[in-house]
């Protein structure tokens, strides 16, 4: 069930989008953005239904896309399973009036109680370090760095101005590698 990309946009701008539209693009986007959630929120449980709960949203708003292009097709799904993804992450905090950065503890936690035995250490430390950035820091990073999306494209997806998210990506470098030089010499 290969469907071209112009047919899926095409159906999904039609009032006619039905499940066979829909299942190619959960087809052909589940794995991207299951992992641009699980670096977010670091369990896999949590991620799934964050995926899943993205995929329900974006099948409810399809008639709303306005895009006519892969890269605006992508961003419209990176922005929904953002959402989600700091959606649930509201939901995991202990006290209404903590940040979700105050969350960063936990996420590596998390993080650590799934990391396997035979896991490559320079990963191992470029997570820990990545999870304990700010959120703003670490999409920005995560988009940048694993998706190697532009910074146009992580705009649309975020709001942000390219400016900003350069300057938030420049400070997230320096501090992942400031954290992986320290955990090198524990």
């Amino acid at each position: 069930m290969d469907r071209d990309i112009s047919q899926i946009i095409e159906a999904l701008r039609s009032s006619e989008c039905g499940t066979g539209a829909f299942d190619a693009i959960i087809e052909r986007y589940s794995e991207r953005l299951y992992w641009h959630i699980r670096r977010i929120l670091v369990q896999h449980e949590a991620s799934e239904d964050a995926l899943q709960e993205t995929f329900v949203k974006a099948f409810l708003a399809a008639k709303s896309f306005r895009g006519d292009s892969e890269g605006s097709l992508v961003a419209w799904l990176y922005k929904i399973a953002t959402t989600e993804a700091i959606r649930s992450l509201r939901r995991r905090k202990r006290y209404i009036f903590t940040s979700i950065d105050s969350l960063s503890h936990q996420l590596v936690a998390d993080f650590e109680g799934e990391i396997a035995p035979d896991a490559d250490q320079i990963t191992v430390r470029l997570q820990r370090a990545v999870l304990a950035l700010p959120m703003k820091q670490k999409l920005v990073f995560n988009m940048r760095y694993f998706d190697e999306m532009s910074f146009n494209d992580i705009s649309q997806i975020t709001g942000q101005s390219v400016a900003t998210l350069k300057t938030n990506y420049h400070y997230a470098v320096k501090r992942v590698k400031q954290s992986v030089e320290e955990l090198e010499y524990e």
